[in-house]
């Protein structure tokens, strides 16, 4: 993302406070603190005074500012050292450089929209042995209980 020229559609300004969740289109570069959801379409960059209290929805995302909320970025989160996320990530990559924090669940490479279909055979595997080991079980059950009435009736007959 830092190689390519990046046209900046819509900017908060330092000192600027959005009261609110905040939806635009393109690449938003927020120097200023955000008190709701951001949603953006392209790409959000958050200076190093930025804040967002809230979560953020967004194809990739920079990170240099504080973020109390969860990150839902399809491509890619970049958290630069001056960053601070407090919150989830779900992610298709994630880069973090030294001296970032970040505390909270990350998620990558994953479609929450997609579950995974657990495989018959090894299913129908583990049914196959739990079942057999509950029989097992119970025979060995069976075995002891038999062999201690045996003993009993033994002690019994000696008497």
């Amino acid at each position: 993302m830092r190689k390519k020229e990046v046209q900046i559609s819509t900017i908060i300004g330092m000192g600027a406070e959005c009261n609110g969740d905040f939806i635009a289109n393109g690449v938003v570069r927020i120097d200023g603190t955000i008190n709701g959801n951001v949603t953006v379409t392209d790409t959000v960059i958050l200076g190093a005074s930025g804040c967002v209290n809230g979560d953020i929805n967004t194809k990739k995302v920079i990170i240099g500012g504080e973020v109390y909320g969860n990150l839902n970025v399809p491509e890619k989160v970049e958290l630069t050292s001056t960053a601070r996320v407090i919150g989830d990530i779900t992610t298709g990559g994630l880069v973090i450089d030294e001296k970032a924090v970040f505390q909270g669940r990350c998620d990558m490479n994953q479609d929450a929209s997609k579950k995974l279909k657990p495989n018959n055979k090894a299913v129908k595997a583990m049914k196959k042995s739990a079942k057999s080991a509950i029989v097992e079980a119970l025979k060995e059950v069976e075995e002891s209980s038999e062999e201690g009435n045996t003993e009993s009736t033994e002690t019994k007959t000696e008497e």
